[in-house]
């Protein structure tokens, strides 16, 4: 869906002059599709009178953003500027609750925050990136790959998984 979107709207003028309604047609396959063409109609607007169009570069201007939260703000300082941060998607708050990184009942800013300290700063991102894969394609919520994870002898779930 991204790069079809990139594609198509190049610049926030782009996305701030196509009718809400055909926006909304090309993200409808995400949730919360109307919401989110919304804002991110709202936050185009934003860039091109508060930011002569570019996108802010620190975290606490994106956070005041329409539809952009700590997840998103932290993935764009990393991915986009280089700022180490760690953004804690599903995936990431699973490996980490499993491995016993971070509790079965902490908070996505709990995990972030347990992280943040197990991980040495200038591998946060990196770190990031690799739970996200690692949750994706290994890790998986229904079914892990447990059998032949090389994480399974520091593994709560996959120990009592592999028990049955």
């Amino acid at each position: 869906l991204t790069s079809k979107l990139f594609q198509k709207y190049k610049k926030p003028e782009d996305y701030a002059a196509v009718p809400l309604e055909q926006l909304e047609q090309d993200i409808r396959s995400i949730g919360l599709y109307r919401n989110k063409a919304k804002n991110i109609q709202k936050l185009s607007q934003i860039l091109l009178e508060n930011y002569d169009g570019q996108v802010p570069q620190t975290y606490e201007e994106l956070v005041e953003l329409p539809g952009v939260g700590r997840k998103t703000a932290n993935v764009v300082v990393s991915n986009a500027f280089g700022v180490p941060a760690i953004a804690v998607d599903t995936h990431v708050e699973r490996v980490s609750k499993r491995l016993g990184i971070a509790a079965w009942k902490d908070s996505v800013l709990e995990v972030e925050h347990k992280l943040m300290k197990a991980v040495p700063r200038d591998e946060w991102t990196l770190t990031h990136h690799r739970l996200i894969f690692f949750g994706r394609y290994h890790c998986k919520a229904q079914s892990p790959k447990c059998e032949i994870c090389p994480l399974l002898d520091m593994c709560r779930e996959g120990k009592k998984r592999m028990k049955h």
